[in-house]
């Protein structure tokens, strides 16, 4: 799989982290869109470029990661054709596949360990979506866009 990832400043270090992660130890290929230092930057910009990367077909899924996670993930879920949602355990992650198509996660750079974030990461990008009665759900939410 294709898969994109993001971060602010306050997720920079569990990016970088868990970019390497992604290719190197579960095989996926891995678009790093920024940022490319620490330095302070807007947690928006970064989501609307993960969502915006899923959306387009360029990624499959999309990994991000800002200060709760929660900020970033709105910003991704702006993104029409984007399934965003903040994600802290491994748990939250695998029902979110399987129930709701998830296609771009917001992680915590500062609340969650980074051992329990590449577990987050090994689920949902394991986890296929479940289809059968929550596929109707999954259209009634994309049908807000």
């Amino acid at each position: 799989m294709r898969i994109a990832i993001g971060s602010d400043h306050a997720g920079f270090e569990q990016k970088q982290m868990l970019a390497e992660y992604i290719a190197n130890e579960l095989g996926h290929e891995v678009i790093d869109l920024g940022p490319d230092t620490d330095d302070r930057c807007d947690y928006p910009d970064f989501g609307e470029k993960v969502g915006r990367c899923v959306a387009a077909g360029d990624a499959d899924r999309g990994v991000c990661v800002c200060g709760t996670g929660i900020g970033i993930a709105v910003a991704a879920d702006k993104v029409a054709g984007v399934r965003a949602s903040s994600i802290t355990t491994p748990e939250f992650a695998e029902l979110f596949r399987l129930h709701n198509d998830g296609n771009v996660i917001g992680l915590s750079g500062r609340f969650v360990e980074p051992e329990v974030n590449r577990e987050i990461v090994k689920v949902f990008l394991a986890t296929e979506f479940e289809g059968g009665r929550h596929a109707d759900r999954v259209a009634k939410i994309m049908a807000l866009d």
